[in-house]
């Protein structure tokens, strides 16, 4: 095997950095995870993700974790409902879609964030995971790199792989391609206690998902675990609209004023959204890589996830990709096919690159689809094929 005797450095512990850790110590791989969070409560984890049969449930299944996945995902909180901006439903599945049902093609349960990297993190052999592990540098050193940390500790690997996300500091030791801005910006927010704090939108939701279209807007959102509602303001501007707007995200009734403004068609209802939003709100530019990316590969270096392809969220596919780059990149570097690191992560980046430029352009078009004038009916259309 190719990693016999070698050290592999993960840096980023998010789930595919952690998928892919659990996939090569199953083969006997020294591996460690750098991490920049202090410990593993450190993050307010985001919204739900839906996990998608081809990808991010078969890396679950491939690590052993499937029956500990069953035990946690949140059950129904796939079930969707599609609204115009006055709220009023167009498209419901609770009624008639079943609570489970692994193995069907469209079935994608959720699960919180939390809980998917805890289940991660407690796969792991103690002491995988290197917390607070901000990492700043790398040089090479020998056939390997020498990285280097905020607090001044370093560490040797033989090979590296970057999971650190969209702002991936160690992306650009592999190319000087960037992301282009979608046109697309989204302002999450998330309510605490939601039955209690915003009973309306809660008993609309009913424990599943939203999206809302009206006037080329949308609101997004869906039902978090510890009765918690994350939601999304949807929209497209310009790139620099945050510091055009200059607005004061730790100000509720400064963003609701916004919305009052921006969005002065939709129903009052909404405005329950924002008047009980705890801590922050937190805009989210929307960036995707080019769809005909390339770089050279290296025998000792690759990268996963949002820091090989970021893409919008608006097809689901982010986690199920870096879940599914994970799997693929264990298997290229432990099944024994290739002579050597370059040819293995050669055979993985392309195939990576092909299927991730494929499911970002569809993440495109259904942003563009979504922001569109006709979107609420093009997505009604679009539910009632699935079903």
């Amino acid at each position: 095997m190719l990693l016999q005797n070698k050290q592999v450095a993960i840096v980023g512990g998010g789930p595919g950095g952690l998928t892919l850790a659990r996939l090569l110590q199953i083969k006997g791989v020294n591996v460690k995870v750098y991490e920049r969070d202090t410990d593993k409560n450190a993050r307010v984890q985001g919204a739900p993700l839906d996990l998608h049969d081809e990808s991010g449930l078969a890396a679950i299944r491939k690590a052993g974790l499937l029956e500990e996945f069953k035990a946690n995902y949140m059950a129904g909180a796939d079930r969707m409902k599609i609204l115009n901006e006055q709220a009023e439903v167009f498209f419901s599945d609770h009624n008639d879609k079943a609570k489970e049902n692994f193995g069907h093609e469209h079935f994608r349960p959720e699960i919180d964030r939390g809980t998917l990297r805890r289940i991660l993190l407690e796969s792991l052999l103690p002491d995988t995971v290197v917390w607070n592990s901000h990492f700043i540098a790398m040089e090479k050193q020998n056939d390997g790199w020498l990285l280097h940390f905020k607090d001044e500790t370093k560490a040797l690997a033989d090979i590296v792989i970057a999971a650190d996300g969209a702002n991936s500091k160690i992306r650009p030791y592999l190319t000087d391609i960037k992301p282009f801005y979608s046109g697309i910006m989204m302002l999450e927010g998330n309510i605490y206690q939601a039955e209690k704090a915003a009973p309306t939108i809660s008993a609309l939701l009913q424990g599943g998902k939203i999206m809302a279209f009206g006037n080329k807007k949308n609101v997004l959102m869906g039902q978090k675990a510890n009765g918690e509602i994350g939601f999304y303001a949807s929209f497209k501007t310009n790139e620099n609209w945050i510091t055009e707007k200059g607005l004061d995200f730790f100000n509720a009734t400064e963003i609701l004023s916004w919305f009052k403004n921006e969005y002065a068609e939709w129903s009052s209802i909404w405005h329950e959204l924002f008047e009980n939003t705890n801590v922050q709100f937190i805009p989210r530019p929307i960036y995707c890589m080019p769809l005909d990316q390339n770089w050279e590969t290296q025998p000792n270096l690759t990268m996963l996830g949002d820091a090989a392809h970021v893409m919008p969220p608006f097809a689901g596919e982010g986690v199920n990709m870096a879940m599914l780059d994970a799997l693929e990149l264990s298997e290229c570097l432990t099944d024994g096919k290739y002579s050597s690191f370059r040819k293995a992560i050669s055979v993985y980046e392309t195939n990576m690159r092909i299927r991730a430029s494929k499911s970002a352009r569809e993440s495109l078009e259904n942003g563009e689809r979504m922001h569109a004038e006709d979107a609420l009916y093009t997505m009604l259309d679009f539910f009632k094929n699935v079903e």
